[in-house]
């Protein structure tokens, strides 16, 4: 039988940090084959090439975001089962997520290729870009069943505690990314074409490897019964599910309309956003794996009713954060132009660059906190307030394009995540210590109610 993981016994900090990193590598890594697309790309075919990929980013992460946030969802089910040690209930929420992550999984693949086109015409996407932007999208959209399936594999297994498998199928899958990058650019003289079929395949290596662990873990073997439609069981998925996919797609939308905005700046203005957001998606993994974290051991900890645990967490998770925020906002501060000139070669992408940057280091502590609070939000199943912290995530981004892009120019496009992050914290803050506190209420009164018990078969014995 392969391991699983229990997060609800055992000292909080070993536990949490013994989860973190192994998810905290499988991110970079992650990160780091999108870093090296995007200079391979960049420097192997142009600056355009750079533009055409990256104007596909923030719809690239409407469609892929959704699913992610459905998995998410999905998960959280799995791991309160898992922590409440009901393995019959787990099995079946394991088997639903499979059967909706198929159906969801086709309707999105044929929504995202039908419209592929008119929404980059609508983006205000350069002639220029345009056939690249449209080849590379369709092959990524196309293969979407491939980045689904992966998912919804590392979920379940974060869901159980294992944060190590998913690890070990990104250290394969991004040599495998890299290498077919490079052959296919440099070797074989492909173009963008050539990115988007070594990310789709890596994809595959990554679901192949998930898989095979799950094979092994006794306990979620699946039999024909646990696929029996349960339409209470899919009410609940999708009540965890659908918002934090909402989520996702909202910010998205916020995040389309400043792509909007951009792309009518130009194709320079294109590709140093591109660059911009290649960057912030990096340097805001170790809190963004630490909000993975504080979700699964939160999950698990509710689902077991430890909810004071639930506190010790969040100290641990808030500490990995602000170390993050303090470390990599001062690279982002000091060294934005040496970034740039990592992934780009016109001057003038690189100027836009330095001018964004800085901007983003100094707030990024509200980005990282959010993913905290947000995740412990999620975790102790509520999950509406992160889907109203993604309409003013939406909000804020838009407000401030529209009244500052004209005056301010390229640097707006920082002030809107900036706000962005903050109204969102705001929220997701405040709502995470009323659920809290709502929780350690309940279980005082459980252990109350048990005491009470003991004393009155204490008299009677």
């Amino acid at each position: 039988m392969a391991q699983t993981y229990d997060l609800t016994n055992g000292k909080v900090t070993p536990l949490v940090l013994k989860f973190f990193f192994p998810m905290f590598f499988t991110n970079m890594l992650q990160q780091v084959y999108t870093i090296a697309d995007t200079a391979i790309v960049g420097k192997g075919i142009g600056d355009n090439a750079l533009a055409a990929v990256g104007n596909m980013s923030s719809l690239t992460f409407l469609i892929i975001g959704f699913s992610l946030g459905l998995a998410n969802g999905f998960s959280v089910s799995i791991a309160k089962n898992y922590g409440a040690k009901d393995f019959a209930a787990l099995r079946k929420s394991i088997a639903s997520s499979i059967k909706l992550s198929v159906f969801i999984g086709i309707l999105l693949t044929v929504i995202s290729t039908v419209f592929l086109k008119p929404v980059l015409i609508l983006l205000q996407t350069d002639v220029a870009i345009l056939s690249d932007s449209l080849l590379y999208g369709y092959i990524i959209f196309g293969g979407l069943a491939a980045t689904m399936s992966y998912n919804l594999c590392a979920c379940i297994l974060r869901a159980l505690g294992d944060s190590k498998t998913p690890f070990i199928a990104i250290i394969f899958s991004t040599v495998i990314n890299i290498a077919l990058n490079y052959v296919s650019i440099y070797i074989l003289g492909m173009g963008v074409d050539g990115a988007a079929i070594a990310t789709i395949l890596a994809q595959l290596m990554s679901t192949a490897i998930c898989l095979v662990k799950l094979r092994r873990i006794d306990i979620i073997q699946l039999s024909r019964e646990d696929f029996a439609t349960d339409l209470r069981l899919y009410g609940e998925l999708f009540s965890n599910g659908i918002p934090m996919a909402l989520m996702n797609s909202i910010t998205a939308v916020g995040c389309m309309v400043v792509q909007y905005f951009v792309n009518g700046l130009g194709v320079a203005y294109t590709s140093a956003y591109s660059v911009c957001s290649k960057y912030l998606n990096l340097f805001m993994q170790p809190a963004c794996t630490a909000g993975y974290t504080m979700s699964s051991f939160t999950s698990q900890n509710c689902g077991a009713k430890k909810y004071s645990r639930v506190g010790d967490g969040l100290k641990v998770c808030l500490g990995i954060a602000f170390v993050s925020y303090v470390l990599l906002g001062s690279v982002m501060f000091l060294f934005p132009e040496w970034l740039a000139r990592l992934m780009l070669t016109g001057d003038g992408p690189v100027s836009l660059v330095a001018e964004f940057l800085p901007v983003c280091g100094i707030f990024l502590f509200g980005v990282d906190f959010l993913f905290i609070f947000r995740s412990g939000v999620q975790g102790m199943g509520h999950p509406l307030i992160p889907m109203v912290s993604g309409i003013a995530e939406m909000v804020m981004r838009i407000s401030i394009i529209i009244l500052f892009v004209s005056s301010s120019g390229f640097v707006a496009t920082a002030y809107a995540e900036a706000g962005a992050w903050l109204s969102a914290l705001l929220l997701n803050g405040t709502a995470f210590f009323v659920y809290y506190r709502k929780n350690l209420k309940a279980e005082n009164g459980i252990e109350i109610n048990e005491l009470t018990e003991m004393k009155g078969e204490l008299r009677h014995a």
